[in-house]
């Protein structure tokens, strides 16, 4: 199989302001040298600051939503590799407003398959043979689990949010490009990601600086969700690996084979915390619990046995170690949650009550 690595490789990432698109563009500086094209709308939860100074990188200021822009700007990159993270990904906030999540996620990716198939059309035979679009995606997009079974790559879709319907719709638009049009593609579903760099939106951070501010500490219904939690550099090992390594019309889940409810991740974090810090009473005791999410799904779990199989991933972090490097990490940058908090107006308010609650 011919790869699109090369002294000259020329890879497009989109979202790659983002958490996930962060350690991306990182990975592929760092480990390749490749020419990367991180093409971000650069919205609330977008940040360059993960990135830094590098030659080899080009921020390509663009909204998938708008056709003529995208396909200026895959002309302008001229990929090797197509790797797509952007995406609007807080359910909370789809709930609370869900077109946005339809522009970005269903129309952007539709114009970026356009612009990217007429892109591929006209590619050089030897470059178009190693081409790769890479779409990542969710878990969600297959609804929620009982108290048994995994998701794999045979799982029937069955989003149950505006978020997850969004992102089910792009994947079947990716899948049908390939298989219309012959755009060699790779999609790939994952899990719960955390790390450090993470919006501060999400469970994992939220509790943490929620925490560190004496603020009460939020978890949904009756805390029993269960999700699978990956660290975000295990992820991008998988994802570098597929992009590498897997063929044209590959579909791989990717989960950390780490089932814990949301009550267990907090308890988690409150007792780092009281490791780490010095107080009378523990962190626990802050633990409130809210109204849950509206069509809050159950429990998400991932088999991926196909991707340990096929291309040998496995992840190097256990939930235990990754969640300690986290949150070490969030004690050691409250300027940069300060920073990112003020420049989007978030402020740890809760999000996801519906637009008639807000």
């Amino acid at each position: 199989m011919t790869s699109w690595v090369a002294a000259d490789a020329r890879v497009l990432v989109t979202g790659g302001a983002g958490f996930i698109g962060g350690c991306v563009v990182r990975r592929l500086l760092s480990e390749f040298g490749a020419r990367v094209f991180n093409l971000d709308k650069l919205n609330y939860a977008s940040d360059l600051s993960s990135i830094g100074e590098h030659a080899n990188h080009h921020v390509l200021r663009v909204d998938l939503a708008d056709a003529e822009a995208t396909h200026a700007a895959v002309k302008q990159a001229d990929p090797d590799l197509v790797m797509h993270l952007a995406a609007e990904s807080h359910v909370d906030r789809s709930i609370d407003g869900p077109e946005v999540f339809l522009a970005s996620n269903v129309c952007g990716t539709f114009h970026l398959l356009q612009a990217v198939r007429a892109h591929w059309e006209e590619l050089p035979e030897a470059r178009r043979d190693r081409f790769r679009f890479h779409h990542i995606s969710t878990d969600e997009v297959f609804g929620s689990l009982g108290s048994e079974g995994y998701f794999s790559e045979t799982t029937p879709y069955d989003p149950r949010s505006p978020y997850s319907a969004s992102k089910a719709a792009s994947d079947h638009l990716v899948s049908a490009w390939h298989h219309t049009y012959g755009l060699p593609v790779i999609m790939t579903n994952c899990s719960n990601n955390y790390g450090p760099w993470q919006y501060p939106e999400k469970l994992i951070p939220v509790v943490i600086l929620k925490a560190l501010s004496g603020e009460q500490i939020p978890l949904y219904g009756d805390g029993q969700n269960v999700r699978d939690w990956l660290y975000v550099e295990d992820h991008v090992d998988a994802l570098i690996l597929a992009a590498l390594h897997a063929e044209p019309g590959s579909n791989y889940c990717i989960g950390g084979n780490n089932e814990l409810t949301n009550k267990q991740v907090v308890e988690a974090i409150c007792n780092l915390l009281d490791q780490r810090l010095s107080q009378h009473t523990s962190h626990a005791c802050m633990i409130t619990k809210v109204e849950d999410r509206m069509g809050h799904d159950r429990r998400y779990a991932i088999d991926a046995t196909l991707i340990r199989n096929e291309l040998g991933w496995a992840p190097r972090h256990t939930f235990e170690h990754g969640l300690a490097k986290t949150v070490d990490w969030y004690i050691n940058n409250l300027d940069w949650c300060k920073r990112v908090a003020a420049l989007s107006g978030f402020q740890g308010q809760r999000l996801g009550l519906g637009p008639d609650k807000r």
